[in-house]
């Protein structure tokens, strides 16, 4: 038997089956367990889950966050641009904000309202019940545009490079196995999938960077490092005929050619809103840390979320050396005629060196953890559906109906979503390369989140209606934006008559510029429209404000090791930084 054979082979397809049953049989077993425990659950304790350990917490943000466009977008990325893109990765130090400053806010509101909220709810009670309606909406939309549609979509192209599956197979057997594992499993069942599939993964990809830059390396992978990095710097070739290279983060000169993706400083503040917006209010990761059992003492809940969002740091600073760099890795082995190494496609990296540098026997192992980690992720998602559409519209709407009902109603919501994002993904492969169009849509809906959330937690003095009018305004400025993006293709194309004349400022000001000024004029709105409107009740204003006794129990909820732990963090993000500056 070929162990080293460079396609899968009858051992690696036994272990594919094998794996799949045994995985099946431990969240199976997770979940019976579990059910036994929680007779009577009602369909909220179903769509949050239970506290978890903090390890769990850290293991499931970051499972949720890793799907089909890791695997696709970020290793095609790299290969295509290399290390720009980190920026949207190297988040570790956002997540710490969600610890540290949001989830005390979340859990005071918690205690208010005396249950778990979602994101709208917090909107609802801090402005008006519009507010809490827009962002629900929002998200729903913003779940087809980004999260369903390109999980589809990628997961078919993965399948399809690594286990030859046809494309729409791949896709729609992804959402169907998702559909079936969410119904049966439920929030539990993501928890525990996360559990199993995070090591796997991590383990799995970092065999095929070591792999990967041994074989470019002759056998040394700090050679193999090396000449990934030599090869990088001979690419992103201007028109002047200097070549900028791809191996650094920030591209200043306007000559070159990946200016207008990553422009100088602008990327970072870019990446950092979309980054606040994912990170602090985006319902399916913070639904990961607000888990908890009824009456549990506040500095446990936050302490544990606390050191939850840390683990899942930390975890955040591997993805791009799981996904990005091997993207690099695979540009730079195809560019050697004696590797034997080939690379058609750049969306089709991983699957291939995966194909490629790993043994037999092997490959069955790390894909099944792959396999798992876009389910666990593609399921986070519609649990989050389900969250939003029945504890936001069916409830109020629908009061006094039945737990069984609730639950099937978000289960039907989610089909919805599921159905609509498949029906977009023409559309999506027309707005250009997958991580540009996933970054560009979230540039489009972050900067209304993060004015509304930010605003109405540090300010006092922003009114109800204001909030209602910053999340309205900036919501239908960022779906112009996108259309004019359809009809633009993204702001590339030579458009003419009066309207389009006019309104280039618009159309084709740079997507991460328009995001940050978007964000700006969103801010300046509020703040206008405060002068003019009702002030925030004494209510809303206590909803926001914390009571010395309540510090106090923010204050027993960390220690020491928390802020050692914390700031290990911010240095490894700080490193990386400077290395690929």
């Amino acid at each position: 038997m070929n162990w080293n054979s460079h396609e899968f082979i009858w051992l690696d397809w036994v272990i594919i089956a094998v794996g799949i049953l045994a995985v099946t049989w431990a969240v199976w077993r997770s979940i019976q367990k579990d059910k036994r425990l929680q007779q009577g659950a009602s369909s909220e304790d179903y769509l949050f889950g239970k506290g978890e350990p903090w390890y769990i917490i850290g293991a499931a943000i970051f499972a949720a966050n890793i799907g089909s466009e890791h695997l696709v977008g970020l290793a095609g990325t790299g290969a295509k641009a290399g290390v720009g893109m980190a920026h949207w990765e190297m988040q570790g130090w956002m997540i710490l904000i969600l610890g540290w400053l949001f989830v005390p806010f979340y859990q005071l509101m918690n205690n208010k309202m005396g249950k778990i909220i979602t994101m709208p709810d917090f909107l609802k009670y801090r402005y008006t019940p519009a507010t809490g309606s827009w962002l629900s909406i929002i998200t729903l939309i913003a779940y087809v545009l980004t999260k369903v549609s390109v999980t589809a979509f990628t997961g078919g192209i993965f399948m399809e490079s690594l286990l030859g599956l046809p494309f729409w197979y791949g896709a729609i057997g992804l959402i169907v196995l998702t559909g079936i594992f969410t119904v049966l499993g439920g929030m539990k069942g993501v928890m525990t999938l996360s559990a199993i599939q995070t090591p796997i993964l991590i383990a799995g990809s970092f065999l095929v960077l070591f792999l990967g830059l041994s074989a470019l390396g002759g056998g040394s992978i700090p050679e193999g490092w090396t000449a990934m990095i030599d090869y990088a710097k001979t690419l992103n070739v201007g028109e002047d005929g200097v070549a900028y290279g791809t191996n650094h983060m920030f591209h200043f000169s306007t000559g070159d050619p990946l200016y207008d993706d990553y422009p100088g400083f602008w990327v970072f503040i870019g990446a950092s809103i979309i980054g606040f917006w994912y990170w602090c209010t985006d319902q399916h990761i913070v639904q990961r840390v607000l888990g908890q059992r009824k009456g549990e003492d506040n500095d446990v809940v936050m302490k544990r979320a606390r050191r939850g969002t840390i683990a899942a740091g930390y975890f955040k600073l591997l993805p791009v050396f799981m996904f990005l760099i091997p993207g690099m890795v695979a540009a730079a082995l195809a560019a050697r005629p004696d590797s034997g190494f080939t690379l058609d496609d750049p969306d089709t990296a991983f699957g291939s060196m995966v194909k490629f540098v790993l043994p037999a026997g092997v490959k069955g192992i790390v894909t099944i953890g792959f396999i798992s980690a876009l389910v666990a992720s593609l399921a986070a998602f519609f649990n989050s559906c389900a969250t939003l559409f029945t504890e936001d519209f069916y409830k109020p709407m629908f009061k006094g109906k039945s737990e069984d009902t609730y639950v099937l109603v978000g289960r039907i919501a989610t089909v919805v979503v599921v159905v609509l994002g498949i029906v977009w993904i023409p559309v999506m492969m027309s707005l250009g390369s997958l991580y540009d169009y996933l970054q560009g849509i979230q540039s489009l809906l972050a900067p209304a989140m993060v004015a509304v959330f930010a605003l109405g937690i540090f300010s006092k003095r922003i009114t109800p209606k204001a909030g209602e009018v910053g999340m309205i305004v900036g919501f239908i400025i960022g779906m112009v934006r996108l259309l004019t993006n359809i009809f633009t293709n993204t702001g590339k194309d030579i458009m003419t008559g009066w309207y389009w004349e006019c309104t280039t400022w618009f159309w084709q000001t740079n997507w991460l510029i328009f995001e940050i000024w978007l964000l700006v004029f969103i801010m300046l709105l509020m703040v206008v429209v405060s002068f003019f409107t009702a002030k925030p009740t004494a209510q809303q204003i206590e909803a926001i404000t914390f009571t010395d006794d309540y510090k106090k129990v923010i204050g027993k909820s960390w220690n020491k090791w928390d802020v050692i732990a914390s700031l290990g963090v911010v240095a490894l993000c700080v490193a990386f930084y400077m290395y690929f500056w």
